[in-house]
């Protein structure tokens, strides 16, 4: 006879065993009254009684289940990618995207996707913050239909004179080009001379721009000033393109421009040091000329300068 575990506590820490003692008693049970009487009694096709009686060698070991595991992977990625991931997974820990550029330059042929679930195994887990749901939004059909525009402070870390520093950043919706100046005032002047400059230099005609309520932009929101209009508005005004203010404290309407400092955090400021502001432009100047050739995953691993081309033509 077979013995059965005497406690709970041995039967959950031997239920693999117990399994192949039910297998074993199965096979005892055709031995004695055929497959097709054991396969009824049991409750299990024939297939499986014959699978198990090939197996049985006379042992309960020989029972247990086996692996599943493919003998051979002809798509596995080789060691020599899996540390090219590796170490651009370790180098741009907070901009995968930058790291899966660096390693096809360096030979990796693999998808984006690929890259990320390979990085995601070098990597610590994180806790899972509970999901936003956002409301359906309307993307821009053209380039120029809306500009997403705010300022970044330059951070404290790279500036070596001790002073303050702003970025004023502009984002076109539709192809995500975006345009950078660096000032050292945070002021309506500097938004207006942002504002002329970016009206030059962008490769498509400009319809709308789009702010939060800050006080280099508007001053809607002040009481004794609130209908004077600042330089930036004036500005707007002459050159006939369309003022639109998102809502008070929602800088996610601004999500794009906002999400475009965070990664000018990584890529850039993190790798810098400025020594004055015209310092700092030159550096910016090169960065701003390397970035709209960057890859993104919202444009369908296009760049924005990509994606530009395809409107040659179209949008004068």
């Amino acid at each position: 006879s077979i013995n059965k575990p005497t406690t709970t506590k041995e039967f959950s820490m031997d239920r693999i065993t117990q399994e192949a003692y039910y297998r074993q008693r199965v096979l005892k049970y055709a031995e004695k009254h055929g497959v097709t009487k054991a396969a009824e009694r049991y409750g299990m096709s024939r297939k499986t009684v014959h699978k198990w009686k090939r197996r049985y060698d006379g042992t309960v070991e020989s029972l247990k289940n086996r692996s599943r595991a493919p003998l051979h992977s002809p798509l596995k990625q080789s060691d020599w990618e899996i540390q090219l991931v590796q170490r651009y997974a370790r180098k741009y820990p907070g901009d995968l995207l930058l790291g899966y550029e660096k390693a096809q330059k360096n030979g990796y042929a693999r998808s984006y996707g690929c890259f990320k679930r390979t990085a995601a195994k070098f990597k610590p887990p994180e806790k899972k913050k509970r999901a936003h749901q956002n409301k359906p939004y309307e993307r821009s059909a053209y380039p120029g239909q809306k500009i997403q525009m705010d300022v970044k402070f330059v951070p404290s870390y790279c500036v070596s004179n001790g002073r303050k520093y702003y970025q004023f950043t502009a984002k076109d919706e539709c192809t995500r080009w975006t345009y950078r100046e660096m000032y050292e005032e945070h002021s309506t002047h500097s938004a207006c001379q942002f504002l002329l400059n970016l009206v030059r230099k962008a490769p498509f005609p400009i319809r709308m721009i789009q702010t939060d309520n800050g006080t280099e932009f508007t001053n809607a929101l002040l009481v004794t000033r609130s209908k004077h209009k600042t330089l930036f508005e004036a500005a707007l005004l002459e050159m006939g393109i369309a003022y639109h203010r998102i809502r008070i404290a929602t800088p996610r309407h601004n999500g794009k421009v906002e999400r475009q400092h965070r990664t000018d955090e990584l890529r850039f400021y993190r790798h810098m040091r400025m020594y004055s502001l015209e310092d700092g432009r030159k550096q910016l100047a090169v960065y701003q000329r390397q970035s709209n050739d960057h890859i993104m995953t919202c444009l369908g691993m296009q760049s924005p300068n990509q994606v530009l081309a395809k409107y040659d033509g179209v949008m004068w």
